[in-house]
Parts: structure tokens; sequence; C-alpha cells
């Protein structure tokens, strides 16, 4: 395989890419967006047993955190935390400190992580917008409301129908590196107890498995929206929650699902600590 090279500049922005600022902004965020998964997961596990709870995405997470004990500095520290998530996204994907490359690939890889630091910089100013009280909206409104601007440009609906098979490939990554185990070559499994190794293995292979799921139904809700030129059947996470409510088995479904999001939230955490930087 032929070994890439760089220019000067190109080395030097690589080389700041793997500061240790850097490093330790990605492991706030990881923190931060594991406590926003464990909280959307265990509001869908209440709910689908009949304790309470509800189905909810990232920005009801929050509306809860803010309504609990210590709401207000809890708010402060997870907007601070994926402001750093935010960070570490945009800069691998544009300072690619990781090596993902130039070819198709390795552009679909920063495309992802690019995404993902726009998607979680808005989630970073909500919080922070709930913090100072200025907090409002959100629910599954969000979805339709920025698929309907997108519409309403010409070619939307290719847009919105692009994302859409974008987040289903999205899902299906997800599901080969939960089928694959490739999410431990992320962590520092040798620095841990064989048993520790084998609980945190279980939780990345369920937490990954979920996110497939919810993010392959919210791009078919994308797709759907798209040929139909109708922003409302976009959905988020809290959409592709309620349509597993509502099949056959639904709450068994949910409640899957669920337990799957909080794996995974306890799997960013486990990142937070362990994660593997490439120096």
């Amino acid at each position: 395989m032929a070994v890439p090279t760089y220019s000067a500049a190109e080395a030097h922005a690589r080389n700041a890419a793997r500061h240790p600022w850097v490093e330790a902004l990605a492991r706030v965020g990881y923190a931060a967006k594991g406590v926003v998964y464990v909280v959307v997961g265990s509001l869908a596990v209440r709910a689908a047993i009949g304790d309470g709870g509800g189905t909810t995405g990232g920005e009801g997470a929050l509306r809860a955190i803010a309504g609990g004990p210590f709401g207000q500095v809890l708010l402060w520290a997870l907007a601070i935390g994926l402001v750093g998530y935010t960070v570490w996204r945009l800069v691998q994907a544009v300072l690619d400190p990781e090596d993902k490359g130039a070819d198709a690939k390795g552009i679909a890889s920063r495309g992802a992580y690019l995404a993902s630091g726009v998607v979680h910089g808005l989630l970073a100013l909500y919080a922070f917008r709930l913090a100072t009280g200025n907090g409002g909206g959100g629910g599954g409104g969000g979805a339709q409301s920025l698929t309907a601007k997108v519409l309403a440009n010409p070619f939307g609906a290719w847009l919105v129908g692009l994302a859409g098979l974008a987040l289903i490939g999205y899902g299906a990554v997800a599901g080969y590196r939960s089928y694959t185990r490739r999410y431990r070559r992320e962590v520092a499994f040798g620095r841990l107890d064989v048993r520790v190794q084998r609980w945190i293995d279980r939780t990345g292979r369920l937490g990954l498995a979920a996110r497939a799921v919810v993010f392959a139904l919210i791009g078919v809700f994308l797709i759907r929206a798209a040929l139909q030129s109708n922003p409302s059947q976009a959905r988020g996470l809290e959409g592709a929650l309620d349509t597993l409510a509502g099949q056959p088995y639904g709450p068994w479904l949910l409640g899957l699902v669920a337990a799957g999001l909080v794996a995974y939230g306890v799997w960013s955490m486990v990142k937070a600590r362990y994660r593997v930087f490439r120096t």
C-alpha cells in the first residue's frame, strides 16, 4: 500500500490535530455524548415497561436533565463537552489526523465526521440556550422543519433523498462494525481486566446495533419525505423510537433498542477514558 505524502503545511496541520488539547476536547466530548445517549435510552426503556419516561431525542434528553437535580450545572458541563466533541469531529473531517485519506472511502468517513460535528454543534447550542434560560421548542418537529427548508430549494428533494441514503449507509456501517467487532480497535482493551473487556465488548456491540436500527429508520423516513415532497414524513431519533413502539411487539422492540442506546452511551463513556488516538 502506498504511503501518503504531505506538504510541510499539511504535515504541520496534521500534527496540530494530534495536539494534547484536541485529545482532551475529544475525551470530554465522548463523555458528554455518552450522558445524552444514556438519558435518551433510559427514558425510552421506562416508556417500554410502562414506568413513565417517553421517547425523545437529544434535545429532549437535555430538557430532562435541565429539570433534574443540579440541572443547570449539568447543562453547562454537557454544553462544554458537546462543543469539545464538535471540535473533535471537525478536526477529524478537515485535518484527517487518523489518515482516512482522500479516496472515496476516506471522503465518506470524513463527510460523516463533518455531519456529526454539525449535529452535535447544534445540540451544544441548544444546551447553552437551555442553560441560559433561552431554550425552547424541540421535539420531533426539528427534523421536519429542517427537511421543509431543504425541500423548498431547487433539487431539494434530491438532497433530502441523498441524506436519507447516507443515513441508511451509516446505519449499515454501524451494523457491520457491530457484527465484526471492528469497534474494538478504538479502545485500549489491553489496559483492562479480561472480565471488564468482555463486558465492554458486549456493550459496544449492542450499542452499535441499536444505532444501526435507528439511523436506518431515520434514513427511510427522509427518503419517503423526498419521494412525496412532504416534510411531515421526516423523523428524527424520537420519531424512530415512536415507530418501533407502534409495531407489533412494540414495547419489546422499543425496550431492546432503548437498552442498546443506553449501552451506546456507556460505550461512549468508555471511549472518553480508553479511546486510542493515533499519534
